[in-house]
């Protein structure tokens, strides 16, 4: 962060003098201005709902252009990351800044590896949920049950138990997610293996059971892992922003992202390949795509195409691009191609591409429309999709959290807010008490 050689001047046309405010540039990306002192010069806030033009942190980890369509990992284009690395290359980049030699990455994924057992004690928690909890309900409730068991690494000031920490989530999340499924379908817990990558360990986790073997397929391991890589942060958002808010009032690692998980739930943020896959469902056959297009846009119908169009990303999702040619390697190995659900997606697709009404909107598929398809191909329940969305971002939030925690210029969270309800008034009749 550098202070730029120029100021903002702020003026006021209610008679308040004028204040200079520092600008800084940062290596790419908008310049801020720093409005730290605006209240103690002026006595007055500014309102900002959403935090839409309000930088809240410097950060060196995820960097978004959402006009060009740009997603940057450590300064890594998404597009590369998720083609020749995997998910835990990703992590380690995330987490350390730079992607790992080979020693590294070895040392790495053995650490990793060696901690996705959770304590056998963790099998009373899931006892207490109804089987038809909501995993996003279970894993809440788990994730942040894990600070129960790992006292030996809740001092953040010390960057050792930070990184310790910082494994212990990475390596036990798809272990508890896995758990959450079998546990709602009645299966028994798979214990995790060694001998198994990161994201082929999760899908014996979910898809095992003691009765048979079961054969890992590359295909579908690979597109796990992508989805996971593609999803493994975003910089600034609700989820992460929860984190870092969480963090600075110095609460532990598993809680804080405890919520950040909590805030995922919201179906505006982390639903969105469950609220796509759902529409789909309610759409019913391609014979009814041409009465839904109609309705959708129809401003007055409440009708809305789900998995189209980002908040963030004004063109094209820069992940929607891979994430469809995974979902085309994975239809095309599970021969799925022709399974109604599935032409009805690809047919609204193209009928979402050509159509200018939506062309002329920059509504494309984003990387939600297409990871919902995948992961119901992998046959992972819609109910869980959010499960594997919180399972990826866990190293962004962590990472996220741990910049936090170093930055000698962070404070604990405190906005502020523009009161509109009563002024000071006095209880009727208090004179006559």
């Amino acid at each position: 962060m550098n202070i730029s050689d120029t100021k903002a001047t702020l003026s006021f046309s209610d008679g308040s003098p004028s204040v200079d405010m520092p600008i800084y540039k940062g290596t790419i990306g908008p310049d801020v201005i720093d409005i730290r002192k605006l209240y103690g010069q002026t006595g007055k806030f500014t309102y900002d709902p959403g935090f839409m033009s309000t930088a809240a942190c410097q950060s060196a980890i995820t960097y978004i252009d959402g006009d060009k369509g740009e997603l940057l990992y450590r300064g890594y284009p998404i597009e590369q990351l998720a083609v020749n690395c995997d998910f835990l290359e990703t992590c380690y980049l995330l987490l350390n800044g730079e992607l790992p030699t080979a020693e590294q990455k070895a040392a790495f994924t053995d650490n990793v590896t060696k901690h996705t057992m959770v304590h056998e004690q963790m099998q009373f928690f899931f006892r207490g949920f109804r089987r038809d909890a909501h995993p996003m309900a279970v894993l809440v409730g788990t994730v942040g049950a894990l600070s129960s068991f790992y006292h030996d690494s809740l001092d953040i000031t010390d960057p050792k138990q930070r990184e310790i920490s910082a494994i212990r989530l990475i390596a036990k999340l798809p272990t508890l997610v896995a758990m959450a499924y079998k546990y709602n379908v009645g299966q028994p817990f798979m214990y995790p293996r060694n001998d198994l990558s990161y994201s082929a360990n999760f899908m014996y986790m979910m898809f095992a059971n003691p009765c048979e073997e079961y054969k890992v397929n590359p295909v579908l391991v690979r597109a796990l892992d992508r989805i996971l890589t593609l999803h493994a942060d975003h910089e600034q958002n609700a989820s992460t922003s929860t984190v870092r808010l969480a963090g600075s009032s110095g609460a532990n690692p598993f809680a804080c992202i405890a919520a950040g998980i909590a805030c995922l739930w919201g179906p505006a943020h982390g639903g969105a390949n469950e609220a796509a896959l759902n529409m789909l469902k309610e759409i019913g056959s391609v014979e009814n795509i041409p009465a839904f297009i109609e309705k959708v846009k129809d401003k007055n119908s409440g009708v809305k195409l789900m998995g189209f169009g980002h908040r963030v990303y004004k063109n094209f999702d820069p992940r929607a691009k891979l994430m469809r040619e995974t979902c085309h390697e994975v239809l095309a190995e599970l021969g799925l191609q022709d399974d109604p659900l599935f032409k009805l997606a690809m047919e609204l697709e193209k009928i979402a591409l050509n159509d200018e009404y939506f062309v002329s909107r920059k509504l494309y598929p984003n990387v939600d429309f297409y990871s919902g398809i995948v992961q119901s191909a992998l046959g992972i329940p819609v109910s869980l999709f959010t499960g594997i969305f919180a399972m990826a971002r866990t190293v962004g939030w962590i990472a996220q959290w741990n910049e936090m925690i170093a930055d000698p210029e962070q404070k604990i969270g405190r906005p502020r807010q523009l009161f509109v309800g009563s002024p000071v008034r006095d209880v009727p009749g208090i004179d006559k008490r």
